[in-house]
């Protein structure tokens, strides 16, 4: 897994937006202003990969810090490059961790974020449980994950998308013949709202509320502790 996102670093903010005919950009811009309600000043993203929605909160939340945790050092790289071009040095930072077992100490994080990055995890409930354990008590957590669409059409249109149009593209531009089969694989094998809104309260969360972009596309998870 970590030499495969090590390989598609280069390309894989071209490719995202590409795919998702840039509509993604919306979906995070939506995610990062419901947390910003809440005003945290010391968050944590986890598989932060090159960075994307770490920059984003910046921006948009302006907290003190954000630290950007990943197991990918290709990834990582291309984010710091991101961070300096930016002018963002001092606000985000990069660790590079395992999500399964963060050396964070207890509540250290106003929130903890993770944008297209959990369905990576390895053990699900582990890393859910790992983000409740350094989020200070009364902090929030905030998921926007993909999903495949429940309903007739978009379901089966999506279906042929990722399964036929994703592949192809990766290969042309990321050169990886598995990357963006994967894709279409994780997705699918990842819960639907329903089922994640329980998962999420086994972690440990409360006030779970979930919200459906773009048909279904993608799925923003908000849950307090």
């Amino acid at each position: 897994m970590r030499q495969m996102f090590d390989r598609i670093a280069p390309t894989y903010d071209k490719l995202n937006h590409l795919m998702s005919l840039g509509i993604d950009r919306r979906w995070r811009r939506k995610a990062v202003d419901a947390l910003g309600k809440f005003n945290p000043q010391q968050i944590l993203d986890i598989a932060t990969g090159t960075g994307d929605f770490a920059l984003l909160m910046a921006r948009r939340i302006k907290p003190q810090h954000i630290t950007g945790a990943d197991i990918s050092e290709g990834m990582m790289v291309v984010g710091r490059e991101k961070v300096l071009k930016e002018g963002m040095q001092d606000t985000i930072s990069f660790e590079h961790e395992d999500c399964m077992s963060l050396s964070f100490p207890d509540g250290s994080f106003d929130a903890v974020t993770s944008a297209y990055g959990v369905r990576n995890f390895q053990d699900l409930d582990k890393g859910l449980r790992e983000m409740h354990r350094v989020l200070r008590p009364g902090g929030h957590l905030l998921i926007v994950e993909l999903t495949p669409p429940p309903s007739f059409p978009m379901k089966q249109l999506f279906w042929v998308y990722a399964h036929v149009v994703m592949p192809l593209l990766g290969r042309l531009i990321s050169h990886d013949n598995s990357a963006y089969t994967y894709l279409p694989a994780s997705m699918e094998a990842f819960p639907q709202p329903e089922q994640m809104e329980g998962i999420l309260k086994r972690a440990g969360f409360t006030e779970v509320v979930w919200k459906r972009f773009t048909f279904g596309i993608s799925t923003m998870y908000l849950a307090k502790k």
